[in-house]
C-alpha cells in the first residue's frame, strides 16, 4: 500500500485554521499507465457515472465457471498491472470482475470515497443483470483500502452476495491516518479525518455468509487492525483468518494454490 502522507497537511490546517471533512486525495495515487494485458479471454467494462467514464476489466474463465469474484484494488497501481494475479483463480473456475476507480488505468476523474461506493454499486447492479454472472455465487474481494468499499457494499447488499474476502484489511480511512501520522497529531485526526464508510463498523451488519481475512505477517498493513475487524463478525457469519510469509498483497503471487484452497471453501 501506498504511504498516507498527512502531517504537512495538517499542519498548514492548524496554522490556517482550515479544515477538511475527508481530504479523499491523501488516500488515493491513481496510475494512469496502461500496460498490455496478456490476459486470454476478457472484457472491458464500460460504465458512466456524471461526466465521468468509468472502466472495469471482467476476466473470464476458460472452464466451467463455480463463481464470480468483484475485485476492489488497493490505492495504488491499475487494472492492467494487477490482472496477471488473477490467473490462479480464473484457471481454477473463478470469473474475475475488476473495477478501476475514477483517476485510474482508463477511468476518467478523481476518486473519491463516495464516488468509489457509487461506482462500485453501478457495476455490480450491473454485472447482476447478466446472464452470464446472474446465478452464480458471488463473491466480494477487497484489497488493502479497497476492503473499505468491499466491506460496505457487501453491508448494502447482503442478500446478493455469498462470501467477503479482505485481504490487507485496513480497520477504517481514520485509523490509516492514524496508524501513518505522528502521535502528535491524533486529536486534529480524529477530528478532521472522516470515514464515510468503515470495515470496522461495517462488518458487524454483514450477516449469514462466510468471510475470509488473508493477511501478511510482515504486512506494513497492522496485522492487529485486521485482528480487531475480525473480531467484530457478526456471530451469524463464518470466518477464517489466513496468514502467510510474505509482504503486502503478496498472497495470491506467492501462494496462489493455497489462495484458491482458502477461497474455494467459501462457495
Amino acid at each position: 500500500m501506498k504511504k498516507i502522507y498527512l502531517t504537512t497537511l495538517f499542519i498548514v490546517l492548524i496554522q490556517n485554521n482550515i479544515v477538511f471533512g475527508q481530504m479523499d486525495e491523501r488516500f488515493y495515487y491513481p496510475d494512469k499507465e496502461w500496460i498490455e494485458i496478456n490476459f486470454p479471454n476478457y472484457e472491458e467494462i464500460i460504465l458512466y457515472q456524471e461526466q465521468d467514464t468509468v472502466y472495469s476489466l471482467f476476466l473470464k474463465s476458460n472452464r466451467e465457471v463455480k463463481a464470480t469474484i468483484l475485485y476492489f484494488h488497493g490505492n495504488g497501481s491499475n487494472n492492467s498491472k494487477w490482472a496477471s494475479l488473477m490467473t490462479p483463480l480464473t484457471d481454477d473456475g473463478f470469473q474475475v470482475c475488476m473495477l478501476d476507480y475514477r483517476g485510474y488505468g482508463k477511468s476518467t476523474g478523481k476518486p473519491t470515497h463516495l464516488n468509489i461506493a457509487y461506482d462500485a454499486q453501478m457495476l455490480l447492479d450491473s454485472l447482476l443483470a447478466r446472464k452470464d454472472i446472474n446465478g452464480f455465487p458471488l463473491i466480494i474481494y477487497g484489497a488493502s483500502i479497497g476492503t473499505q468499499i468491499a466491506t460496505y457494499l457487501t453491508k448494502e447488499n447482503n442478500a446478493k452476495v455469498n462470501a467477503l474476502i479482505l485481504d490487507g484489511t485496513i480497520l477504517s480511512f481514520t485509523d490509516i491516518a492514524l496508524q501513518t501520522s505522528p502521535p502528535e497529531y491524533h486529536d486534529v485526526i480524529q477530528q478532521f479525518v472522516k470515514s464515510p464508510y468503515s470495515a470496522k463498523e461495517d462488518i458487524k451488519e454483514i450477516k449469514n455468509i462466510p468471510i475470509l481475512f488473508i493477511h501478511s505477517k510482515e504486512d506494513e498493513i497492522s496485522i492487529d487492525g485486521a485482528k480487531k475487524v475480525y473480531d467484530n463478525v457478526n456471530v451469524s457469519c463464518r470466518k477464517e483468518f489466513w496468514t502467510y510469509e510474505g509482504k503486502h498483497l503478496e498472497a495470491l503471487k506467492k501462494y496462489p494454490q493455497q489462495s484458491v484452497v482458502h477461497i474455494n471453501k467459501l462457495i
